[in-house]
């Protein structure tokens, strides 16, 4: 099964900036998929299978469209005080999610996979164990105002390749993980399917 491009089905620059600065040539292409859709009709799954799912999803809705790429979906889901967690839709809402998670762990899951043929060739996720330190409220004045809408885009309303990474005192897991794409086992399976050489 051979297949000559690799797309990445994602708007998200932190995934894109991953596999460039990792030396994966690749297009991209963002999927038209219902996310709150598939939340709705998953209510069985965890969040790391709903991970999984959405990026499932992601790549099939491109690989359909051009059979001859290889696809890559991603997606990352937040698992909170026993809940899932949706990106906030104001930077109020930020605050509040901020303040909730202040002092508190929360577990981040990236699922990603690979399609090709309209066929799902290759799923997995990975999960990292993040620890909010008990900042201060001058604190995260300072860091909505630096960071402003931006924080919109990120699910737990941080970024921990920027000023996010302050919000912290301990993470257990993978860095990568943390930006939304388990990168060493998508390495692993592009070079196994002959998209990167070995």
């Amino acid at each position: 099964m051979t297949a000559e491009t690799l797309i990445l089905a994602s708007k998200s620059a932190a995934r894109r900036a991953m596999l460039e600065n990792a030396g994966v040539p690749f297009d991209i292409r963002i999927a038209d998929v219902d996310e709150e859709a598939i939340k709705a009709v998953s209510t069985e799954l965890d969040p790391a299978a709903l991970a999984v799912r959405l990026a499932e999803a992601k790549a099939l809705a491109v690989s359909r469209d051009d059979p001859t790429a290889w696809v890559l979906g991603s997606d990352q889901t937040l698992a909170f005080d026993g809940g899932l967690v949706s990106k906030a839709q104001s930077l109020e809402a930020a605050r509040a999610r901020l303040e909730s998670m202040r002092g508190r762990t929360h577990h981040l899951h990236s699922g990603a996979a690979l399609a090709v043929k309209g066929e799902i060739v290759w799923s997995g996720v990975d999960t990292v164990e993040m620890r909010m330190r008990d900042f201060s409220d001058a604190f995260l004045d300072a860091y909505l105002a630096a960071e402003g809408e931006a924080l919109l885009a990120c699910v737990g309303s941080y970024r921990l390749e920027g000023l996010g990474a302050q919000l912290f005192e301990a993470v257990d897991g993978d860095y990568f993980t943390v930006l939304g794409l388990p990168l060493w086992p998508v390495l692993t399976e592009l070079r196994r399917v002959g998209v990167l050489s070995a």
